[in-house]
């Protein structure tokens, strides 16, 4: 793959070589002669069908990942989320060390005190990210997933985006299995306070504990709005919003 350079940019099929757009610029790479039949079943592309079955892999997981937190990230990502939880769920497959090569998954690794590391402090948008966002230190009880922030006084405490007038705060607390597929996700309640010099206590209960079994994930997020005429309208549909994995256990 090679960025295409100039002021003439091009589209499309020339000497097989393919120039197409995309959000990292205007890119440009050869066809491969090589069919998905021989890739499939050629013993000199071994390496090629066990890196490709592990990348599938690592993408399943990071979908699991996604899907199951859903519903507390709609407004909280990035464009480029799923590459780089994808990339994420690569290094820690990658810790996988007692399956053959093209076997080894996040199911096996993440029982490991590395991989839920790795996994903790995850940024669903690159463009907000929390650390930069909240100056106030927060708790989490694992046990149950309340999530506590004490005395945040917003116009201190938050770097809130022009416009903002209010700010919200809401919590999960979650258990993915990689090895089966299977998670469950609770919501905490929503804490929205208005941005001033007056110092609130944070408290956001888990709706239950999650069932299952798996890693357990435990999440913050910021959201921010603009009050017009009585009403509450999310700033900039999200675009400054905030949520991060905050404990891995």
């Amino acid at each position: 793959m090679a960025k295409q350079n100039g002021i003439i940019r091009l589209k499309g099929t020339l000497d097989n070589v393919t120039f197409y757009k995309t959000k990292d610029g205007d890119l440009a790479k050869m066809k491969t002669s090589v069919d998905k039949d021989r890739i499939a079943n050629d013993p000199a592309y071994q390496r090629t069908r066990e890196n490709g079955q592990e990348f599938g892999s690592s993408a399943t997981s990071g979908k699991l990942t996604r899907d199951s937190l859903r519903p507390i990230a709609l407004n909280a990502t990035d464009s480029r989320v799923v590459a780089r939880m994808t990339q994420l769920m690569t290094k820690i497959k990658n810790l996988d060390a007692t399956s053959i090569r093209g076997a080894r998954n996040v199911g096996v690794s993440m029982v490991l005190a590395t991989a839920k590391a790795l996994l903790k402090g995850f940024d669903f948008n690159k463009e907000a990210l929390l650390g930069s966002i909240l100056f106030k230190p927060y708790s989490v009880v694992t046990a149950t997933g309340v999530i506590t922030i004490t005395g945040v006084v917003p116009i201190n405490d938050v770097v809130f985006p022009e416009g903002a007038t209010h700010v919200s705060f809401t919590g999960a607390y979650g258990n993915i299995n990689y090895a089966t597929g299977i998670a469950d996700v609770k919501l905490t309640n929503v804490q929205n306070v208005l941005i001033n010099g007056t110092a609130s206590t944070i408290t956001l209960t888990p709706t239950a504990v999650p069932a299952g079994t798996g890693a357990k994930v435990y999440l913050l997020k910021i959201e921010f709005f603009q009050l017009v005429n009585g009403v509450q309208y999310s700033l900039k549909n999200g675009a400054h919003n905030a949520l991060k994995i905050i404990e891995v256990i």
